[in-house]
């Protein structure tokens, strides 16, 4: 079982579209996979369900979310319990909360204490992973899909140790070439700082811990196409300077000269954006790739549908392949 967390603190780049659209791909392809949502806007678990269930979710008690798993720990009373998950086919998704925005202090307070080897810290900063075990365990999952929120703080650093793989959706401007500068070096501190925790943790924890490899895994580009207001050589410009970021500033590598974007073995897919597809896919409850006629796609759509369902398929494909996740 492979965890990957998609992961851009540049929010507005479309990467909770992609987690849903590739948690229905992978289910296409055959794998029962799970889908995690860790960034406290939900807005992932919001796609997946409907606005009575959202609102059961967030208003029901009991363990409906990722969030009432750590109550216990957040009040000081015990450990984690196990979350309700909903069920879409091969799909399950560990709901999200908006409230879980109040776990971040204590994990904030919690990581330096790993280091004199506090097991009451380790139990708090491993919350995410163990809750994910538990989900897997009880969905049978190959596969888990990871979102989380656009910035750098304790909770995506707590969420991020529990993957095994990152990969980054991006959009091609300057804000996400600006955003990779800080994201890589980030990244790679807190795999240094997990693997010293790791090294200082007490013989006595009887909980699992994770390795925290969140190997990067390469990049998305996101709606590779001409904006509204953009010329086509503005797109040109940034997206030709993603391979030298990516390569700088994630991988901490030189950069290869004259690596272009088409020709950059990191990128995963360009993707298009299918503007008038995704109100008609929000509105179908579905992915843009399960539109029929019946939900309008109609004429020109009909290969739009197509397309996406081509793009979407390539990605998942190419995804597996680095994580040697076998598929049918």
């Amino acid at each position: 079982m492979k965890t990957i967390v998609f992961f851009n603190n540049k929010g507005g780049v479309g990467k909770t579209s992609l987690v849903y659209h590739l948690a229905w791909m992978f289910a296409d392809l055959g794998k029962r996979v799970l889908a995690v949502d860790l960034d406290p806007q939900a807005n992932l678990t919001s796609m997946f369900t409907t606005e009575d269930r959202l609102a059961e979710i967030f208003e029901g008690g009991g363990h409906q979310s990722i969030y009432e798993s750590v109550v216990p720990l957040m009040n000081r009373e015990g450990d984690i319990q196990p979350c309700s998950i909903d069920r879409l086919g091969k799909i399950s998704v560990l709901p999200g909360n908006l409230a879980l925005s109040g776990f971040e202090d204590q994990l904030s307070e919690n990581w330096p204490k790993c280091l004199a080897g506090d097991i009451g810290a380790f139990r708090v900063i491993t919350a995410f992973y163990r809750i994910i075990l538990l989900a897997v365990e009880q969905s049978e999952a190959d596969l888990v899909l990871m979102d989380v929120g656009p910035n750098l703080g304790a909770i995506n650093r707590s969420a991020l140790i529990a993957a095994d793989q990152v990969i980054l959706p991006l959009a091609p401007d300057l804000f996400s070439l600006q955003g990779m500068k800080n994201l890589g070096p980030t990244l790679r501190d807190w795999r240094r700082g997990w693997k010293k925790r790791l090294e200082e943790s007490p013989k006595a924890i009887s909980f699992p811990l994770p390795s925290g490899d969140m190997q990067p895994s390469g990049y998305v580009v996101m709606q590779h196409s001409v904006r509204d207001n953009r010329p086509v050589h503005a797109y040109q410009k940034w997206a030709n300077r993603i391979p030298i970021f990516y390569s700088e500033a994630v991988l901490g590598q030189p950069a290869v000269p004259g690596e272009t974007i088409e020709s950059d073995p990191h990128k995963l897919a360009l993707l298009k954006h299918y503007r008038s597809l995704m109100p008609m896919a929000q509105a179908a409850h579905k992915p843009i790739f399960h539109l029929t006629a019946a939900d309008g796609a109609i004429g020109a759509h009909i290969y739009a549908v197509k397309d996406c369902w081509d793009d979407f398929a390539g990605l998942a494909k190419r995804i597996a392949a680095n994580a040697q996740i076998p598929l049918a």
